[in-house]
C-alpha cells in the first residue's frame, strides 16, 4: 500500500520540509518524502545554516534526537510560525499498525531484537526501529506505512521521547532507570520525565516498568492506573533458561520484561522460552574476545553509562581489571567510582574523563592507572593481568572523544587484544 499524506500535514507538507540533521533519522525522513514524490532540505551544523531568511520556505520542521527542544533553530522556526516535529512523531503519522515503544537506561537494544524475533517466531509480522539504528521513519519509507496487523518494535531513548507530541503507543514497556545523559538533561528528575512522556502516550493503560523504574516513580510520586508493576530484578533461577543468554544478569531482566509483556497481551508464553534458545545477544555486551597468558578479555563497549558498568563488574566472582573512561555524559563521578572499590583490582583509565577519573579514584582508594588512550590501556592491564585474571573493557562514558561511537571502540579493543604477544 502506498503512502499516503495525512490530513493533519496536507498544508505544511505544501512546501519542501526542513530537515535538522543529516545522520540516519534525517535520511529516513527524506526517504519518506521521497516516496510521497516530495522534497526535504537538510540543515546541520555542518552544512545549511537555519534562519529567519530560509524559515518563510518551509512548512514543517522535522529535528533528529540531536537538537535539543531549546536549540536555537527550532526556536526560529517557532518565531515563524513553522510547525516544528522529531522524526519519531513525523514517522508515526504515516504508520498503520502497532506500536510497541521499548525504552529503559540499559538494555533497550537487546529487548528490542529480542521481543521482535519472538514475535517473529510466533508468526508475526514485527520490525525493530527507533534508536536501534533503523529510524521508524525509515521503516515507514520501507513499508509504505505497513498494515494494521503489523507490529513497530520501537527503541526510544530519552533524547526522542521528551518532545513527542503525536505518537500513541500500544504498549511501553520501560526496563529500569538509572543515572545517565547528565550532560542533555538538567538532573535526574527531568531524565525521567523525559521517559515519562512515553507513558502518558500509551494507549489502554499498557505500560510495563521494571523494578528500578518503580522505585523512582515512588520517590517523585509518579503513577498511571492500571500501570503493570514488574519484578525484573532479583528472580529466582529459571531451568528453562539454560544455555540462553538470559540465564544471568543484566540480561535477565529483559526476559523477564519480554516475559510479562507476553502475559499480559494473552500470547503463547512458552514462545518467549524457544526464542530465548535461539537468540544470540549483539556484539560489545559484556562479550569474551580472548583469553591471553591465562586471563580473560571482555567487551563490554556499549557500557556508556555508571549502571551498566556496575552490572557488568558484578557478573564476575573476583575483582576485575577495568579499562574505564571516555567522554563525560555528567553524572556524579565520586559516588561512582566508590561503588566500584571491591569490585575492581585496578582500573585503567582512557579519554577525556581520565584525570577527573583518576583523582576520584585516589580519594576513594581505588587503583588506577592513567592511560589516556585505549592501546595504552590494554597494553597496561596485560601486564598486570595474571591467570584466572578477567580484562574487562566496560567504559562507563560515551566514545565520540576518540573514536566514532561505541562499536569503532570495541572493534579497536578486539583487534588490540588479538594482537596482544604477536610481537614477541
Amino acid at each position: 500500500m502506498p503512502l499516503t499524506i495525512p490530513e493533519q500535514l496536507k498544508t505544511q507538507l505544501s512546501k519542501p520540509v526542513a530537515i535538522f540533521g543529516e545522520g540516519l533519522s534525517g535520511e529516513g525522513v527524506l526517504a519518506v518524502l521521497r516516496a510521497l514524490g516530495l522534497t526535504g532540505v537538510f540543515y546541520d551544523k555542518k552544512g545549511l545554516s537555519f534562519d529567519q531568511d530560509v524559515a518563510k520556505d518551509h512548512g514543517l520542521v522535522v529535528f533528529s534526537p540531536g537538537f535539543e527542544s531549546n536549540h536555537p533553530w527550532l526556536a526560529v522556526a517557532c518565531d515563524a510560525e513553522v510547525e516544528c516535529m522529531c522524526e519519531l512523531d513525523f514517522a508515526s503519522l504515516f504508520w498503520r499498525g502497532q506500536v510497541v515503544a521499548i525504552t529503559g537506561t540499559n538494555g533497550k537494544t537487546t529487548l528490542t531484537e529480542f521481543l521482535t524475533s519472538t514475535l517473529r517466531m510466533a508468526y508475526e509480522v514485527a520490525h525493530a526501529a527507533g534508536n536501534i539504528g533503523r529510524p521508524f521513519s525509515k521503516l515507514v519509507a520501507e513499508t509504505g506505512g505497513g498494515t494494521e496487523d503489523q507490529i513497530a518494535v520501537c527503541e526510544v531513548s530519552s533524547f526522542q521521547a521528551e518532545t513527542l507530541q503525536h505518537l500513541k503507543l500500544d504498549s511501553t514497556i520501560w526496563i529500569n532507570f538509572a543515572e545517565d545523559h547528565l550532560d542533555r538533561h538538567p538532573n535526574i528528575e527531568d531524565y525521567f520525565s523525559a521517559k515519562w512522556n512515553l507513558v502518558t502516550r500509551t494507549k489502554n493503560e499498557e505500560v510495563l516498568v521494571g523494578t528500578s523504574v518503580q522505585a523512582h516513580a515512588r520517590k517523585l510520586n509518579r503513577n498511571v492506573p492500571g500501570m503493570y508493576w514488574v519484578k525484573s530484578e532479583g528472580a529466582k533461577p529459571d531451568l528453562k533458561l539454560a544455555d540462553t543468554p538470559f540465564v544471568d544478569y543484566p540480561q535477565r531482566e529483559n526476559f523477564e520484561m519480554a516475559l510479562a509483556w507476553w502475559k499480559k497481551t494473552k500470547r503463547n508464553v512458552e514462545m518467549p522460552y524457544t526464542a530465548a534458545a535461539c537468540f544470540r545477544i549483539g556484539r560489545h555486551r559484556l562479550q569474551n574476545i580472548r583469553e591471553y597468558k591465562g586471563a580473560t578479555y571482555w567487551n563490554d563497549s556499549k557500557a556508556t553509562n555508571f549502571h551498566a558498568v556496575e552490572c557488568a563488574v558484578a557478573n564476575f566472582d573476583q575483582p576485575v581489571r577495568l579499562i574505564l573512561g571516555g567522554q563525560s555524559k555528567g553524572g556524579y563521578l565520586a559516588a561512582f567510582v566508590s561503588r566500584l572499590k571491591g569490585k575492581v583490582a585496578e582500573v585503567f583509565l582512557i579519554g577525556e574523563v581520565a584525570q577527573e577519573l583518576a583523582e576520584h579514584c585516589e580519594a576513594a582508594g581505588v587503583m588506577a592507572n592513567r592511560c589516556e588512550t585505549l592501546t595504552k590501556a590494554v597494553e597496561a592491564a596485560s601486564k598486570q593481568a595474571g591467570a584466572g585474571s578477567h580484562v574487562l573493557l566496560s567504559p562507563g562514558f560515551a566514545s565520540f572523544d576518540q573514536f566514532s561511537g561505541y562499536e569503532d571502540r570495541g572493534n579497536n579493543f578486539e583487534k588490540l587484544v588479538r594482537e596482544l604477544g604477536s610481537a614477541s
